[in-house]
């Protein structure tokens, strides 16, 4: 008899059981594989972002006080005074601020600071650090203030002649040479806790006048009714930090948002009123990132003959030693100990995993110490342990600090 032709029953089991391993291990592979992908895409987000926020900072902290540092040498009463800024074109007051800063800025930044007797006034200060300065209180908020090396930031003295012409917004000098429109300018004394920024006006510059105000255009920056009290003193300086037009004097605070985004702010507001660009707001950076803290690197007060070595670390939350943000702006002599500032960035990948893929905290400055050997380390919540996080802590020496600090 022929046989029938077809699978047995038991032919059909093995098949079954062949064609499910191969499901199993072809589902497993796939499912290591998309695993494997999203820890890769994770850890690589947290690195992108953590990359590109360590190279917007770093860039920022190496250029903190250039073009200002010079005017340390010849006592021009630049570093601790307060910032006045006005808006030529409406009359609006920028600096000091009648309140808070705009988000993440809003909740902390100078809130109950008093600086020379007044709120929400930042003194010119080269770097100065605020513990929990930001919206999110577990982060601190940076201000950093430098201008343009091309402008030299050599202060000029008011020359003695010709100080009846101060009260028409224009500063005597014995040379405007290197000047031009558009050109920024603190105006200091050190017989005076108030510094206002200027700018040339176009055409605003003779062989020993310089005119600023709003007389001719554009003038975007002017205060020349507050200037006249110091237009008519010699002890007055004119320091160059750079081009409005140009937009390179920065002066800016970074801090992180109830978002989990890296901002900065322009407290010059260059974006909105010389640019036409933007308002009175910060400008994201990064996304994805926890929490940010720095803390100053010193120098010894103690070794002058040795102003470039590298004492200990400071806490900007230690007001006993003037470490503080209040006692920071307020004190040439603490900015001149600044010569390096170390900072932690915790950063965290885009993608959610079902399962806890990290632990519940992690720790930043590690073995750091202050001056009396008190730890600096920091434990970082981490706030949902199903993302991944990386922590980016680097140091980063201030070059024109280094300056100031052998003045």
């Amino acid at each position: 008899m022929r046989r029938q032709s077809g699978m047995t029953l038991i032919e059909l089991l093995v098949a079954m059981v062949i064609g499910l391993s191969v499901t199993l291990v072809v589902a497993s592979v796939l499912v290591v594989g998309e695993n494997h992908k999203r820890t890769t895409t994770s850890t690589n987000d947290a690195d992108q972002t953590g990359t590109y926020a360590f190279y917007t900072l770093n860039r920022a902290l190496r250029g903190a006080g250039s073009s200002l540092i010079e005017g340390s040498f010849v006592n021009a009463g630049l570093f601790g005074c307060t910032l006045h800024v006005v808006n030529a074109s409406n009359g609006h007051v920028l600096l000091p601020r009648a309140g808070a800063f705009p988000a993440p800025f809003a909740a902390n930044f100078l809130n109950g600071v008093i600086v020379n007797g007044l709120s929400y006034a930042p003194a010119v200060t080269p770097l100065a650090i605020q513990a929990g300065g930001s919206d999110k209180p577990t982060s601190d908020a940076i201000v950093l203030m430098s201008g343009s090396g091309a402008s030299g930031g050599v202060s000029r003295p008011l020359y003695a002649s010709g100080n009846a012409t101060a009260a028409s917004g224009s500063l005597p000098l014995q040379t405007t040479q290197g000047m031009f429109a558009n050109d920024l300018m603190l105006v200091s004394a050190p017989t005076s806790t108030d510094c206002f920024l200027e700018e040339v006006e176009a055409g605003g510059v003779g062989a020993t006048t310089l005119s600023v105000g709003t007389a001719v255009a554009p003038g975007y920056y002017s205060y020349t009714a507050a200037l006249q009290g110091l237009a008519a003193s010699t002890s007055t300086y004119v320091t160059p930090i750079g081009n409005a037009a140009a937009n390179n004097a920065q002066f800016e605070v970074f801090g992180v948002g109830t978002n989990n985004t890296l901002y900065s702010y322009d407290l010059l507001q260059n974006q909105g009123v010389v640019q036409a660009s933007g308002g009175d707001v910060s400008q994201a950076i990064a996304d994805g990132v926890i929490q940010m803290n720095a803390i100053y690197g010193v120098a010894s007060l103690t070794s002058p003959a040795l102003p470039y070595v590298f004492a200990h670390w400071a806490s900007p939350s230690d007001a006993a030693h003037g470490y503080d943000i209040q006692s920071v702006m307020s004190s040439t002599t603490t900015m001149k100990t600044i010569i390096s500032v170390r900072v932690a960035i915790v950063v965290r990948g885009e993608y959610y995993d079902k399962n806890p893929v990290s632990p519940a905290t992690l720790t930043i400055f590690n073995g750091l110490v202050d001056g009396n050997g008190t730890a600096l380390t920091k434990v970082v919540a981490l706030p949902d342990p199903h993302y991944r996080y990386r922590v980016f802590e680097f140091t980063v020496p201030l070059r024109d600090m280094l300056v100031l600090a052998a003045g």
